[in-house]
C-alpha cells in the first residue's frame, strides 16, 4: 500500500516496516537529515558497513530509523527485501525482526536513529 503525507512524500508500508523513498533531485545532506531525526526525538549516530556485511535476524527494544547517506543497504523483514539507497529511510517499530546485507562493492553509510 502506498500513500502520501501532507507534504506529498510517498510512503510504502510493509508489515510493520515503513519505507520513505528519496524523491529529491539533490543528494541527501547528512547534517539536515540528522537534525530532522533529532527533531523527531531520535538519538542519532552515523554508521558505515563494508561491502558484504551481513546482519542476521535480530530486533531492537526501541523504535529505529535508518537514513541512507551513501551506498545501498538491503533490509529484510519477513519474506520481503527492500533496497535502500541514498536518501531512503526506513521506520522500524520496536521489536521488529529484521536482517540486513550490504550488496555490491561499495560501503554503505547511514544514520541510525533510536527512540527509547
Amino acid at each position: 500500500m502506498s500513500h502520501a503525507d501532507a507534504d506529498g512524500t510517498d510512503f510504502t508500508d510493509f508489515m510493520s516496516i515503513q519505507i520513505d523513498r528519496w524523491s529529491d533531485q539533490t543528494r541527501p545532506d547528512q547534517a539536515n537529515l540528522r537534525a530532522r531525526l533529532q527533531q523527531e526525538g531520535y538519538s542519532v549516530f552515523e554508521w558505515t558497513d563494508a561491502p558484504g556485511t551481513k546482519y542476521g535476524p535480530h530486533s531492537h527494544p526501541e523504535d529505529q530509523s535508518h537514513w541512507i547517506i551513501s551506498g545501498v543497504l538491503e533490509l529484510r523483514v519477513g519474506h520481503e527485501t527492500y533496497s535502500l539507497r541514498a536518501g531512503d529511510r526506513d521506520y522500524l517499530p520496536a521489536n521488529t525482526t529484521h536482517s540486513a546485507f550490504v550488496p555490491g562493492d561499495e560501503p554503505v553509510t547511514y544514520l541510525i536513529g533510536a527512540k527509547h
